[in-house]
C-alpha cells in the first residue's frame, strides 16, 4: 500500500531522459552533502568536549525537533529515489537503477531514513536482483544554470542522448572542475547569442607567431587558482592555443578571437571533447565567464570564434585575461587541459594578428601570497593656512579626493560590496577615521568621495601619514582587503620610531609632490597592498 501510495503522489512515468538528468543531478548533490555534514560532524564528535555545545554545533537539537513534528513523514530524496525505482524502464531511459546502486548503502546507514523508505530500498534490491549486478559510484554534480537559451537546451538534449549510452563513471584519476553547466557549452545565454559570431576560414591561413612572441604578457602564477576547488596537476597539460585581442574603441569592447588549440591532452580513453572558456579577471561570476562550443573527439579543435567583453578600456590596465582549455564532461565535473594567463594593462593593443601560446599546467596559490589587490585611483592636495587669502583656512587643510578602485581581487573572486577608509596617523582616533558610501556588486567602484582634514603645519606633514584601506562587506562582516599608506616613509614620527611609516617608493613620491606643491591636486594610481604593516606606536 505504501508503494502504491508513492507512485500516486509522485508519478513521474511522463519523465524525459533530460528531466531524468535534472532529478539525477540534484540527487547527487543532496547526497555529497550528507556526506560532508556526517563528517564535519564526526569531526566535532572526536574534539568537542562540551556535550551541550556538540549538541548545538552538530545539530543533533534540529534533528530531534524534526523528528517531533515530522516522525510520520519520509523525506522527500527519499520518496524521489522509490518513486523513479519503481518505473518500468523504456529502451531508452537512462539506467536509474544503477546509478543509484552507490548510493543505497550509505542510505541505509542513514538515521534520517524512515522505516517506510528503507523498506522500500529493500524491495527495489529484490526486484532488480534479475537484472544488472554492476555498481556505480555517483559523482558530485555541479548545479545547472536556471535559465538557458533554446539553442542552450538543444546542445544539452543531444549531449545528454549521447552520455545515456555510456554508464561510465568518474575513472582516470582525472581532475575536474566545478561548472555552472553541466553540458560543457556556456551556460551565459548571451555567449551562445551574441558572443559566437561567424566563421572566417581564411582567417586560419595567417601565419602564426611563435610562443615566445608577448611571453612577458603572461603571468608566472594562476589567478584562477585563487577561486577554483580539486587538484588541477593529474592530468599532463600539453598542446597550445592560437588566438587573438582586439579592442573596439568605439563599441567599448574586448574581443577575444579564440581560432583552434593543437595537441592537447587525452582526457578520456584516448579521447577528448574540448572547449575554450574566459574569464576577465578578477571577476569570476557568470558575467565574466564565456565559453566556445564544444569539439568532439579530437585533439586539434578548430573554433574560430569571438567571445565579447564589455568594458572600458581604462578598466584593462587591471584586468587579467584567462584562456582555459577543458574537456566536456556530461553529468560529470569537467577535466581541465591547461590555460593562459594574459596581463592587459602590460598589452600591445596595435598587436592584432593570431597569436600562439603554449598552454600551462595551473599554479595554486595561497591568497595570503598575493601582494596586490587591485589599484586604487586618487588626488590628493594640501593648503596651506592663509593661503586663500583673507586668513583663510584659518589652519592648513589636506584633501583626498577618491575617484575610485579598479580590478579589487578577494579570495572568493567576483564583484564585491566595498569601501574606503581613510585614518591621519598618529591619529587613529575615531575622530580621525573618515570612510566612503559603500559601492555594492563591483570589481571597479566609483567613490568620488573627498575627505578633508584640518589642523595642520607644513612641518606636521613630514611627521604624518594618510592611512586608506579598502575593505569588503559580507552581510554584517567587513574585512580588509589591502590599502596604502601616504608619508615620508622615514620610519619615525615626531622622534619615534613607528611601523606604520612603511611606505613604497612611489607612495613616498606622492606624498612629497603634495608638500612641495601647496594648493595644486596630484593625482595618482597606487597598488592596493595587502602587505602594510601593524600598526603599533
Amino acid at each position: 500500500m505504501e508503494g502504491e501510495r508513492v507512485d500516486s503522489s509522485l508519478d513521474l512515468s511522463h519523465l524525459t531522459e533530460q528531466e531524468q538528468s535534472i532529478i539525477l543531478q540534484v540527487l547527487h548533490r543532496d547526497l555529497e552533502l550528507r556526506r560532508r555534514e556526517e563528517g564535519r560532524v564526526r569531526i566535532l564528535q572526536q574534539t568537542e568536549t562540551d556535550p551541550a555545545r556538540l549538541r548545538s554545533l552538530s545539530g543533533a537539537w534540529f534533528n530531534e525537533e524534526c523528528s517531533k513534528r515530522h516522525h510520520c513523514r519520509t523525506s522527500g530524496c527519499d520518496l524521489v529515489h522509490a518513486t523513479i525505482r519503481h518505473r518500468k524502464p523504456k529502451s531508452s531511459d537512462v539506467p536509474l537503477t544503477g546509478l543509484f546502486n552507490g548510493e543505497r548503502e550509505n542510505t541505509s546507514h542513514n538515521n534520517n531514513t524512515s522505516p517506510e523508505a528503507e523498506r522500500r530500498i529493500k524491495d527495489d534490491k529484490e526486484e532488480e536482483n534479475g537484472g544488472s549486478q554492476g555498481s556505480l559510484k555517483p559523482t558530485p554534480i555541479t548545479p545547472i544554470p536556471r535559465t538557458k537559451s533554446p539553442e542552450a537546451q538543444d546542445l544539452q538534449h543531444r549531449n545528454n542522448s549521447s552520455s545515456s549510452k555510456e554508464c561510465e563513471r568518474r575513472s582516470n584519476g582525472h581532475s575536474e572542475e566545478p561548472e555552472d553547466d553541466f553540458d560543457g557549452h556556456n551556460g551565459d545565454t548571451d555567449s551562445l547569442s551574441s558572443s559566437l559570431t561567424e566563421r572566417d576560414p581564411a582567417s586560419l591561413k595567417t601565419s602564426s607567431s611563435t610562443s615566445s612572441l608577448h611571453s612577458g604578457y603572461t603571468l608566472s602564477g594562476s589567478m584562477m587558482s585563487l577561486f577554483s576547488s580539486g587538484d588541477f596537476g593529474l592530468v599532463e597539460v600539453r598542446g597550445r592555443i592560437q588566438f587573438s585581442l582586439v579592442y573596439e574603441t568605439q563599441k567599448e569592447e574586448l574581443q577575444v578571437r579564440v581560432y583552434r588549440c593543437e595537441d592537447i591532452a587525452t582526457a578520456r580513453k584516448n579521447r577528448s571533447d574540448p572547449y575554450v572558456k574566459t574569464y576577465l579577471l578578477p571577476d569570476k561570476s557568470s558575467h565574466s565567464k564565456k565559453k566556445t562550443s564544444v569539439k568532439k573527439k579530437t585533439l586539434n579543435p578548430v573554433y574560430d570564434q569571438t567571445l565579447r567583453y564589455k568594458v572600458r578600456i581604462g578598466e584593462l590596465q587591471s584586468r587579467t585575461l584567462n584562456l582555459s582549455v577543458w574537456h566536456a564532461e556530461p553529468l560529470k565535473r569537467n577535466v581541465f587541459l591547461g590555460e593562459v594567463e594574459l596581463a592587459l594593462g602590460l598589452w600591445d593593443w596595435t598587436y592584432t594578428q593570431p597569436l600562439w601560446q603554449d598552454l600551462q599546467p595551473r599554479v595554486h596559490l595561497n591568497p595570503d601570497s598575493i601582494n596586490s589587490r587591485g589599484t586604487i585611483m586618487l588626488s590628493i592636495k594640501f593648503i596651506p593656512d592663509g593661503f586663500e587669502g583673507s586668513g583663510l583656512p584659518l589652519t592648513g587643510e589636506l584633501h583626498i579626493w577618491l575617484r575610485e578602485a579598479q580590478g579589487l581581487l578577494s579570495n572568493k573572486g567576483g564583484a564585491i560590496d566595498s569601501f574606503v577608509r581613510s585614518y591621519i596617523l598618529p591619529d587613529a582616533s575615531r575622530q580621525s577615521g573618515q570612510k566612503t558610501r559603500v559601492v555594492k556588486h563591483s570589481i571597479s567602484p566609483t567613490y568620488n568621495h573627498t575627505m578633508v582634514y584640518d589642523g595642520f603645519h607644513t612641518s606636521d606633514l613630514r611627521e604624518a601619514c594618510a592611512e586608506l584601506t579598502v575593505w569588503q562587506r559580507e552581510g554584517l562582516k567587513t574585512h580588509v582587503l589591502g590599502g596604502i599608506r601616504l608619508s615620508c616613509g622615514t620610519g619615525q614620527s615626531y622622534g619615534e620610531a613607528v611601523s606604520w611609516m612603511d611606505s613604497t617608493q612611489e607612495e613616498v613620491a606622492v606624498w612629497t609632490s603634495m608638500i612641495e606643491n601647496p594648493n595644486h591636486w596630484v593625482d595618482t594610481t597606487l597598488q592596493i597592498r595587502t602587505n602594510l604593516t601593524h600598526r603599533s606606536g
